[in-house]
């Protein structure tokens, strides 16, 4: 089996996240470094912003969990650029970009900090988010995510090499862009657009991982595609991996999630609601 292959079977399995029971109290539009960015905002309470993954939209990555979060927080979920109702743009995607994109939207909604989960390519968002504005982010949540290219296990990487814009034709990802996108004309350049990102490298740096000072929960699934080894270095960066018995117990935390994918670990609602109220609170 080609790793493209491996890599689209992923991205393409029939999500289980559909179905969001909860309307959003304030959704629009925050015009941000040359862009329109879609954000929804649900609940009341302390801010949490959620980041969603490649190619996916609020509802098909946050879709179950924010009915849960939204009962004691103020949950407010961003679409980025070329994603969902968020309209494409030529502009060139990187992670930094979509992170002041982020910072864009706080402003914009009057928020000074907040927690923030991202999942996949919203964690590493995440991670440049908190690097280069560490006073808008209290407590950071990354959902089988790195924050370098590196920290994926090769099978993925390699796997972006032999990405196609057919791959993504009648799958869920279409019919999630095609339900909600302000221009549905735009699906091939946004998923063109999207394969030229996913192939660039990243590395937002070992050295500013250790300066973070927010919280950090890292959570994974055993088979996300994250390479653990890797993922052990980070949380040890970040404070963790030490005997809590002879010592006070890290800041940051690490959850493992047993038999799951980098698909299958956000279907887990119960357990994700259980780590973020655990963690946040």
């Amino acid at each position: 089996m080609k790793p493209a292959f491996i890599i689209a079977l992923l991205f393409f399995t029939v999500l289980q996240c559909y179905g969001q029971q909860l309307k959003p109290a304030n959704s629009g539009y925050a015009p941000v470094n040359g862009i329109k960015v879609y954000y929804e905002v649900y609940g009341e309470g302390k801010p949490l912003v959620l980041l969603h993954g490649a190619f996916y939209t609020i509802e098909m990555n946050w879709g179950q969990l924010i009915p849960e979060l939204a009962k004691t927080r103020k949950v407010i979920a961003v679409e980025m650029q070329g994603h969902g109702h968020t309209p494409f743009s030529d502009r060139k995607l990187d992670i930094a970009t979509m992170a002041s994109d982020v910072v864009g939207v706080m402003d914009f909604l009057k928020i000074d900090s907040a927690d923030v989960a991202g999942y996949s390519m919203g964690g590493s968002i995440a991670y440049q988010l908190v690097v280069k504005s560490p006073k808008r982010v209290k407590k950071l949540v990354i959902i089988s995510s790195t924050y370098k290219s590196g920290g994926w296990l090769p099978v993925i990487n390699d796997g972006f090499k032999g990405f196609k814009p057919e791959f993504f034709n009648n799958t869920p990802i279409k019919t999630a862009y095609d339900a909600v996108a302000p221009d549905k004309t735009k699906w091939t350049k946004f998923i063109e657009q999207m394969i030229a990102f996913a192939g660039v490298p990243f590395d937002v740096g070992d050295a500013n991982i250790a300066k973070i000072t927010s919280p950090v929960l890292l959570i994974s699934g055993d088979n996300d595609g994250l390479d653990k080894v890797e993922l052990m270095k980070t949380y040890k960066l970040l404070g963790g991996g030490v005997a809590a018995d002879l010592g006070p117990m890290p800041k940051s935390h690490l959850a493992i999630v047993p038999a799951q994918s980098h698909v299958s670990l956000m279907m887990q609602t119960k357990t994700i609601a259980g780590y973020l109220d655990d963690f946040l609170k």
